[in-house]
């Protein structure tokens, strides 16, 4: 009996119960109204709710007396060994083993699809990450973002939202004619101008540039920037691209921000044009002085956005405004959007352009701040000069050791990562921990082909050990886990059940043989504790995958 099932179960006893103290009562009530939680303390069951604490009032019963009516009826449930009441009202619900012990073929069955669930379906949402300027190698910041991104994405994409992993290029503005200014200079042999990009990296794509266009040179002075610039820009953009698909991470989207000045076909208007006229015609545009405002002031912000300033020049407000609108005319009705530390004014800047366009800036836009990152010991790039590069770091830790440990804390905590931790093959590394339990699984696996073990048989009846219990009542939490993860947009909370759960796996190794000992024959127990460990191999399997970990078979 899964936690569905049981919850379905409970709908069954509670409906009639409350109808009969209260017609209408029951009116509407869903499985999701009665949560079921798994006790702190396994001596009180396999699950515990407190419907009766909630429906007493609705109902107008003392809540001990409706949580024993509820108990009576639950106590005559195929699969349920006992129900008791405990304290004011408190329902504690065990299984009995065959029921409990079922879920070890489901996720058998089920396979790299156990743990999806239906929570976030019809939920169309744009998750932008990292956007970095295409002028230079991603660093330690964007790796934080890269892992946290990608995780939530894969969170609710398995929770049945439909997503689009989005990454913003800042590909036009000042920035960009310093980066070609710079990437010139290097070519030229020149010193790099002031306020421009200085490092090895910028040799480098010069000497790039030239290789493609060997008369860079002989060009005007005009169209040799222009050239050094976009020739660079595409091989900066390339760099950045394969540095996270080292990482285990890629994108739906790039999306530039370019095509938001650009003038569309046939003569229309721009993007950044379009939308200044869509925002005035919410009626939240006014001129002042010249300059075109948006009252932002009106959905919270701290004061009015000038969105194009007397000059006629567009402001990066006006872009934000262009770029937003922009997803939503694409379907993406939820926008989250992943942002450093150093980024907070763009929260009420985002949600007020929400407002402004007509939607719910509650509902409709979400801004996730995270904080800064260190690694001890880690040096800055040698090609950069004053950054710790994300390929750096990939190469020194390791993808799946960092973005674990990324992923093992929620965004808006600092974070200083210890390598020598990172770096150790023992329990004390809690990615190493997870893996290594996740081999464990396969190396039973492989032992018990040779011993003659297989899944020929499934008595779940026999998982009646009291590790096997506590093991099968954490597999059963893992879609919840990841319905609640979504939810909140957490992805540390998948990290930190995995390591409840290989914990437990240890425990049920440690007193529970998969394979016979001595000349002890082959029996239905072994063969069922197959199940059980397979089972949990898949689960530690989905629930890395999730945070974009590799579960190796073998360590």
């Amino acid at each position: 009996m899964n936690p569905a099932e049981l919850s379905a179960a409970l709908l069954a006893v509670v409906t009639p119960l409350a109808e009969a103290r209260r017609e209408g009562s029951a009116a509407g009530l869903t499985a999701s109204a009665l949560p079921l939680e798994r006790p702190k303390n396994r001596d009180h069951g396999d699950w515990a709710s407190n419907a009766a604490l909630k429906l007493a009032k609705v109902v107008g019963a003392n809540p001990r007396e409706l949580a024993t009516e509820i108990a009576a009826g639950l106590a005559l449930t195929p699969g349920i060994a006992s129900v008791e009441v405990a304290g004011p009202g408190f329902i504690n619900i065990r299984l009995d083993a065959a029921a409990a012990g079922a879920l070890a073929k489901t996720i058998v069955d089920a396979g790299a699809a156990f743990g999806t669930n239906e929570s976030q379906r019809g939920r169309t949402i744009n998750v932008e990450f990292v956007s970095a300027n295409p002028t230079g190698p991603l660093h330690i910041g964007h790796t934080r973002w890269a892992a946290l991104g990608d995780s939530i994405a894969r969170l609710l994409l398995a929770s049945g939202a439909t997503v689009a992993r989005e990454f913003y290029i800042n590909d036009a503005g000042v920035q960009m004619d310093r980066f070609g200014g710079s990437v010139l200079a290097a070519a030229k042999g020149e010193p790099t101008p002031e306020g421009g990009y200085a490092g090895v990296y910028i040799d480098d794509l010069a000497r790039r540039v030239l290789e493609t266009r060997p008369d860079l040179l002989d060009l005007d002075p005009d169209e040799q920037l222009v050239t050094a610039r976009d020739l660079a820009y595409g091989f900066q953009l390339g760099e950045q691209q394969a540095s996270l698909a080292k990482f285990h991470v890629t994108f739906d989207v790039w999306f530039s921000e370019r095509t938001l000045h650009a003038d569309g076909a046939n003569g229309e208007p721009s993007l950044v044009d379009e939308a200044v006229e869509r925002l005035r015609a919410q009626g939240h545009v006014f001129d002042d002085d010249g300059a075109v405002w948006v009252r932002t002031t009106d959905f919270g912000d701290d004061k009015d956005r000038v969105i194009r300033r007397s000059n006629g020049e567009y402001t990066y407000f006006a872009a934000d405004a262009a770029y937003y609108l922009n997803k939503g005319d694409r379907g993406y009705a939820h926008k989250i959007y992943l942002l450093g530390a150093d980024h907070h004014g763009y929260v009420h800047r985002l949600k007020a352009l929400a407002g402004a366009a007509g939607d719910d800036p509650e509902k409709d836009v979400e801004v996730l701040i995270g904080q800064l990152v260190s690694v001890n010991g880690a040096r800055l790039s040698k090609r950069a000069g004053n950054i710790i590069e994300m390929d750096d770091l990939r190469e020194w830790l390791g993808t799946d050791a960092l973005r674990y440990s990324l992923g093992r804390y929620p965004a808006d905590s600092p974070l200083t990562l210890d390598p020598e931790l990172l770096r150790k093959r023992t329990n004390d590394n809690p990615v190493f921990y997870v893996q290594y339990a996740h081999a464990r699984t396969h190396n039973v696996a492989r032992n018990a082909v040779t011993s003659g073990v297989d899944r020929s048989e499934f008595a779940p009846e026999l998982l009646d050990h009291e590790t096997e219990s506590a093991l099968l009542g954490a597999l059963q939490e893992f879609p919840r886990i990841v319905a609640f993860a979504a939810e909140v947009r957490e992805p540390h909370r998948v990290a930190r059940y995995l390591e409840e759960l290989a914990g437990l796996y240890h425990r049920w190794y440690d007193n529970c043989r998969v394979i016979p000992l001595g000349d002890e024959p082959v029996g239905g127990v072994h063969r069922t504790r197959l199940w059980l460990n397979d089972a949990t191999g898949q689960v530690l399997r989905n629930g890395l995958d999730l945070l974009g970990v590799d579960a190796p078979e073998r360590m």
